[in-house]
């Protein structure tokens, strides 16, 4: 962890104590987790228990306090989804990875999560990749988007590639306010 970065990262709220969660949102943005020492300094520059901090990190499951790997999956597996085949998908890429949702691949590269409701419904079953919705997602195209990432042949990171979506029915939003 870079203690300089995380002080940016304070400083940038003027170390505002009602800042907290969007500050504990940017360092998880940085690292991908919270790290223990970037909680305890964040504690210490907003002057509040660090007890706080770790009630806030891990009550929003949002948050993780173990690395998360280069690219997060997260499955839709709200009614919508889960009725579209979203536990089906989340099964592929469990199978696809050798992994279980909530976990990371040993080489750091992937995590895959079953999430609730991600409000997007209409394009259902939906996976995210870091912050690319993919929707209309099919386990054969699920297959598809972990070897394009695996050969960075997509980029999973909002920049728009259009490796995965090609010849899919699969629109690709860069996020979810796209269609709201």
């Amino acid at each position: 962890m870079n203690a300089q970065r995380v002080n940016e990262i304070i400083d940038g709220y003027d170390a505002d104590r009602m800042a907290s969660l969007a500050i504990l949102q940017d360092v998880q943005r940085e690292y991908n987790f919270l790290p223990r020492e970037a909680l305890e300094l964040v504690a210490q520059r907003l002057e509040v228990p660090v007890g706080h901090i770790y009630q806030m990190a891990t009550f929003f499951k949002a948050f993780s306090l173990k690395p998360r790997g280069d690219y997060l999956i997260k499955v839709c597996l709200g009614t919508a989804c889960h009725v579209q085949g979203g536990p089906h998908i989340l099964g592929e890429l469990e199978h696809h990875l050798n992994i279980k949702a909530g976990q990371t691949t040993p080489d750091g590269k992937f995590s895959v999560e079953g999430v609730r409701c991600l409000g997007a419904c209409a394009l259902a079953p939906i996976v995210v990749v870091n912050e690319e919705v993919y929707g209309k997602m099919s386990t054969a195209a699920a297959g598809k988007l972990v070897s394009d990432l695996s050969q960075g042949g997509a980029k999973g990171d909002g920049t728009g590639s259009d490796t995965v979506s090609k010849g899919m029915a699969m629109p690709r939003l860069t996020s979810l306010e796209d269609f709201a």
